[in-house]
């Protein structure tokens, strides 16, 4: 697996809206329906990345927690399922199931909102304020696999914690990284 981490472009880029299929319960849905007024985070995760794997229990239990708060959590899945079955839509449902997600888990099967996010990675997190626009693409926190720290979400939830407050995010962050998305050959 090579590490590859979040590509790093201007704050402030405004949420580029879609619609996308849910496998959980079979409909399109779309970033107006789960949209938060005020904090809403998109996350490109998958089900077979190791990095993802490494938080995902974690991320579950800060998006419960926050889900009290009004922040809404949007998890997409953008990767080639033809040459990764294990991330196919039946297997997204599972793993939905599995770590009882109280969020959304889309198929991106055209791969065009992670490109209109410009994501690079699994996990990518994009956190905006109630305008829509982006405030924080960083880590979830220091924790990687056999890095033998502590999953915390630390850095993910100081930054959830700064916009509810109403303060501003520093806006130098350290980038997330992961496996890289699997593109589809053209």
């Amino acid at each position: 697996m090579v590490l590859v981490p979040t590509n790093q472009i201007p704050l402030g880029f405004k949420a580029p809206d879609f619609t996308l299929y849910n496998p959980l319960t079979g409909k399109q849905e779309s970033l107006q329906k789960h949209k938060s007024d005020k904090a809403t985070v998109i996350v490109f995760i998958c089900n077979h990345c190791p990095y993802v794997l490494h938080i995902i229990d974690k991320l579950a239990d800060i998006a419960r927690e926050y889900k009290q708060k009004g922040v809404s959590f949007i998890a997409i899945n953008p990767n080639d399922v033809e040459n990764y079955p294990q991330d196919r839509p039946e297997k997204m449902v599972e793993m939905a199931k599995e770590k009882d997600f109280v969020f959304p888990y889309l198929y991106d099967e055209t791969q065009e909102v992670a490109k209109a996010y410009d994501a690079a990675c699994t996990p990518d997190f994009n956190v905006f304020d109630s305008d829509m626009r982006c405030v924080y693409r960083g880590q979830f926190d220091e924790s990687r696999p056999g890095n033998n720290k502590p999953v915390t979400g630390k850095d993910l939830k100081h930054a959830l914690d700064l916009l509810l407050e109403g303060k501003d995010i520093p806006e130098d962050q350290i980038p997330s990284s992961g496996c890289s998305i699997k593109w589809k050959e053209t």
